[in-house]
Order: structure tokens, then sequence, then C-alpha cells
């Protein structure tokens, strides 16, 4: 569906969006809109009444006229010349609010858009990322420039049409040459303006990858293994190679508009240089006075200089609105609920995967291929399998990241499909095996867990004692207010307290915990960074605290999850064994060699 808003936006052409992004600043700030509107009308008409009034200035001195008249249109540009700084310094002022305030509604709206998205996929496309890239960039500037651009053409026609019915009065051929001179100018630079949109799409994947060269380079995550292994030189060439191809394909954009206007640039200035030239003849000949030559060549310049930004304003828009069509293809991405929305019962009940089917992508192979399985109210399952087989993917689908491409997942009877994601997932406490690290204090990184308890201080301490993580959250510079990062200062310039990968996972595990009422607890390697002896603590805190919740365990360390009520061994994305754990001891397959593989290691370590 996506795809076809894309392709009918396209075909739509390049100012399909000049309402759109208008009314977008104008809803951002409709009174300081107002106000550039009356302050553009003004700027309007304030060259050509100069001109005007230098014609007659110069006509009453060449004639003599008398002192009172001179003084009072002398007086009269003056008071022009001081509007004109009032405008213009006003003006600024106006813009940069509207822009200001253009931009805050837009990101809001973008970010809004993007966090209705309910799944990961989008997430994981390059081309949405660039997309999302450019959009958040121009979505926010766009609309205030387009707005401005759309006065900017207003008034510069009013200001031209002045001009150029000067020049009809004076000189109507020089008049129709000119207008006739802009047209295929306006062609060619649209053209190419619609080029330089389609150029900064094609190198958003460059400038991603220059980013992310310099963010190796700059980052502290990166910089052991990169000083370790002396990568600094080598991620350092690949960013230059990236700015390099940037900055050619940009280089040619150039070059095209060098060509573009340089042939216009030359006939517009033959044609102002042979008016000039008619006009003194004119004058020589007695059939123009002073007056008329100068308000000949100020119509001229006026004119030429009118058209030159009209066409420059209209290329720009064209540009910024090819560019706006990322803004509105993102805000306008459809969320579909089912037609059909149904709540989870209140009561909760067991779990059902009914033949799932799961691949990323029509061209990827099958992660998991039919599986059947059910996660009984209030017991334990534990999913176990080698690297790839299918374990985490199972996961996601449970908190709806993605949906089965076959087959269906119900709870309590109700397929997942049918209910709102955030609704399902407010009913899930989750621990993952790639769990975030927060720029945030202690405390927050905790009360992420569920925003309803953020400032609940209490129950933040007790699932940080469940986690094992208090005593060390309580002994820092501020306690569990001390920042746990160095990324940024706190507001008494103190320095955060950087904390250990395995005080993090800590941090990670209370942070799924605080979510302790929730009816369906997900553990996927919550102990993968801990040493033998807090993972052992770890997981005798958690069998307390999923006693009696419905729970699914994952982890490689078979110790961990053999108390599980059921044990689903996948392989190759299909359920190979289940049972507990001493029926598929007995059975002697592929948990049992696993089991035995990891109980020997241990043996033979202990017996060194």
């Amino acid at each position: 569906m996506w795809n076809k808003i894309r392709h009918r936006r396209r075909a739509q052409g390049p100012f399909h969006d000049l309402l759109p992004a208008t009314l977008l600043a104008w809803r951002s700030a409709s009174g300081w809109a107002t106000a550039i509107v009356g302050i553009a009308a003004v700027s309007a008409l304030i060259p050509v009444s100069t001109a005007w009034l230098t014609k007659l200035l110069l006509d009453r001195l060449s004639l003599g006229s008398d002192l009172a008249t001179v003084i009072l249109l002398a007086a009269a540009l003056a008071l022009l010349g001081l509007l004109t700084a009032v405008c213009s310094a006003t003006r600024r002022y106006c813009d940069a609010e509207l822009a200001r305030r253009t931009s805050l509604f837009a990101q809001d709206t973008i970010y809004r858009a993007v966090n209705r998205i309910p799944g990961l996929a989008k997430f994981e496309d390059p081309k949405f990322i660039d997309r999302l890239r450019i959009a958040a960039q121009t979505g926010g500037t766009t609309p205030s420039q387009v707005f401005q651009a759309v006065l900017g053409l207003a008034t510069g026609v009013l200001t031209i049409g002045g001009f150029l019915v000067s020049l009809l009065v004076i000189n109507p051929v020089m008049a129709v040459a000119m207008v006739l001179g802009a047209v295929p100018t306006l062609a060619a630079e649209i053209a190419l303006s619609r080029r330089r949109a389609l150029t900064v799409w094609r190198m958003s994947p460059s400038e991603r990858r220059e980013m992310a060269y310099s963010l190796l380079i700059s980052s502290a995550t990166a910089a052991k293994e990169v000083r370790l292994f002396g990568l600094g030189d080598f991620f350092h060439t690949r960013m230059l190679d990236e700015r390099r191809r940037i900055d050619d394909e940009k280089r040619r954009i150039d070059l095209r508009t060098l060509r573009v206007q340089f042939g216009p640039g030359v006939l517009s200035a033959l044609v102002s240089g042979g008016g000039l030239v008619w006009t003194v003849v004119q004058a020589l000949n007695g059939r123009m006075t002073v007056g008329d030559i100068a308000m000949f060549v100020a119509a001229v310049a006026g004119a030429q200089g009118g058209l030159t930004v009209l066409v420059s304003l209209i290329a720009s828009t064209s540009q910024q609105l090819a560019l706006f069509a990322h803004y509105q293809e993102i805000v306008a991405i459809p969320v579909n609920p089912a037609a059909d929305v149904r709540s989870l019962p209140a009561t909760p009940g067991q779990i059902e995967l009914k033949d799932v089917w799961f691949r990323y992508g029509p061209d990827h192979p099958w992660v998991l291929r039919g599986i059947d399985l059910t996660i009984p109210l209030g017991r334990s399952v534990g999913l176990v399998g080698a690297n790839g087989s299918g374990k985490s993917t199972l996961v996601k689908l449970l908190c709806r990241f993605y949906d089965p491409t076959e087959g269906s997942i119900l709870w309590d009877g109700v397929d997942l499909r049918d209910i709102d994601p955030d609704l399902l997932r407010s009913r899930i406490g989750a621990v993952f095996q790639d769990f975030m690290r927060y720029d945030l204090s202690a405390a927050e990184s905790i009360g992420l867990g569920d925003l309803a308890k953020l400032d609940d201080r209490e129950a933040i301490e007790e699932s940080a004692k469940r986690a094992g993580i208090h005593q060390t959250l309580s002994a820092l510079p501020q306690g569990y207010d001390t920042l746990v990062t160095r990324f940024f200062l706190a507001t008494d310039e103190a320095e955060g307290v950087p904390l250990s990968g395995g005080q993090e996972q800590r941090v990670a595990i209370a942070r799924g915990l605080l979510r302790d009422d929730r009816d369906l607890l997900i553990l996927d390697e919550p102990s993968s960074g801990l040493d033998a002896e807090a993972e052992h603590e770890i997981h005798s805190s958690l069998r307390n605290h999923r006693r009696g919740r419905t729970s699914v365990l994952i982890s490689h360390r078979l110790s961990a999850v053999r108390d599980a009520d059921i044990l689903a061994v996948l392989d190759d994305g299909v359920i190979a064994e289940r049972g507990d754990h001493a029926e598929l001891m007995s059975a002697g397959g592929i948990y049992a060699r696993l089991f035995k593989l990891q109980a020997s290691g241990y043996q033979e370590a202990a017996a060194r």
C-alpha cells in the first residue's frame, strides 16, 4: 500500500506538495505567517515606488521645479528607505520565528508517525532509514522556506509587474524580450532542481556510511578495538572515500548548473546593454528625459533582477518540494489495524502457536517452519537451540514486532493480529539479550520499564534489589540520581559514572522486572554477560519472581532453563523435541547431548 502511495505522489508532479507545505507553515504559526504576508506586501511596492519617485525627482530638478516639491519628493524617498530598513529587519525576525515554530511542528509530526509504526521491519530497511533521515532534515525547514518562497513569488510578481509595465511604456520590445528570455531559463532550472533532489536521495547511503565511519573513529564504544587493531586510518580512509564520492556528485551538479546559467546570463547582459544604448540614443535625440533614463535603468535592473530571483525561487522551491515528498511519505505511512480489533480478555489465558511459519522477506529463508507450541497459563516454557534456530524470532512474534508469514498465534483464543499492539505489549514484561543502554540517571534507566512507575522510587529500588544492582546504584555519588553515562554532563556539571557491562545488564534486568504485574514474562538470555556466580544469583532471583507466572525463557546455558515446566528444542526452525528436563535427558536427543556437553565442560574445568 505504501508503494502505491509513493508511485501516485510521483505521478502528481513536482509542485503537488506546494499547498500542503504552505499550509503546514501556516498551521504552525498563523500569527507570524500573517505578519510576514503584511510585510511582504508592503515590501513589494517599495522598489517600483522608489523608481517612480526617483524619476519624478530628477525630472523636477532638470525642469527647475519649486523647492517645496523637490523636498517633498526627497522626503518621500527617504521615508521609503526607512521603511525598507524597518521591513527588512522585522521580516528577518518573523521569518526566523516562523522557521522555528514550523520546525518544531514538523518534527513533532514526523516522529509521531514513526512512533505509530508497530513493528521492526521498516527500521531494518535501509531505504526507509535514508528516507527518514532526509525527511527529518527537510521536513522542519521546507515548509517555512516554501511559505517564504510563495510570498517571494507573489511579491516578485508584483514588483516585476510594476517594472515591466514601466518598460512597456518606454520600450515594449525590451519588456517582451526579457519575459521570453526567462522561460527557457526557468525550465532548465526546474530540471536542475529535480536532479539536485535526486542527488540528495542517491547520496544518502554514502552520507550514512560516512557518518558511520566517523562514529567508529570517535565513539567510546569502538575506541578499544579501533586502537588495539590499528583501525583508525582504515576507517578514516573509508570516511574520506565516501566524502569524495559525495563531493564528486555535487561537483557534477554544480558544473551542469554553471552551463545552464552561463548562456542566459550572457544573453541577459546583452539585452540590457542593448537597451541602455537605445535609451541613450533616444535621450540624445531629445525623445527621453533624464528621469526617463533613470526610470528605464531602474526598470531594466529591477525586472532582470526580479526575474532572476523569481526563476531561482521557483527552482529552489521545486527542489525543496521534491525533498519534502520524503516527509510527506513518512507521515502518510498507513497504520492498518485489523477491521475487528479485539481486546485481550481481562483474565489471562494460555498462548498457542499454530503452524507458524516466518521469514523476514520474500527472498529470505524460512526462520520458523510450522511451529506448534502451547504456553500454558502460569507455566514456564524454555526455548533451547543453537544460534539461528529461531528462538529470538519466536519471541519477536510474541511481542508482535512481526506477524507470522503463515499460521497464527492466539492469546486465550484471540489472534495477536486482531489485538492493538500497544495493548498487547502493555501485558508483557521482557528482558532482551540485546538490551539498551540509556544515557540517563540510574533511576530513569530502570523506570523506563514502566513509565507509570518512573517517579516511584520504592518500586524502582525493589526491582533493582531483585536484579542484584541496588547496592551498586546506592553507592554512586548521587545515588539513583547519578547519570550512568559520560555522554552528557549533569545539571551541576558533574560527570556521569559509566557502569560495567555486567552492571548495565543488571540494570536492564531491573527495568524488565519493573513490570512485575504483567501477564507474560519474556527472558531472552538475561544473564549472558554475567559471571557464573552472578548468573546463579540472577537466575535464583528470577526463578522466585516468575513462579506461578506465564513465562518464556531463552538461554544457551541449559542449567538456567532446566527447571522450566516445558522445554522446546528448536532446530533449523522446527521444534525437534519437547518435554521437561528429565524426559529430554531420558530421550537422549539434541537436548541431552547439549546438556552433557556443557556439563562436561564445567566438570573438566573443575578437575583442573
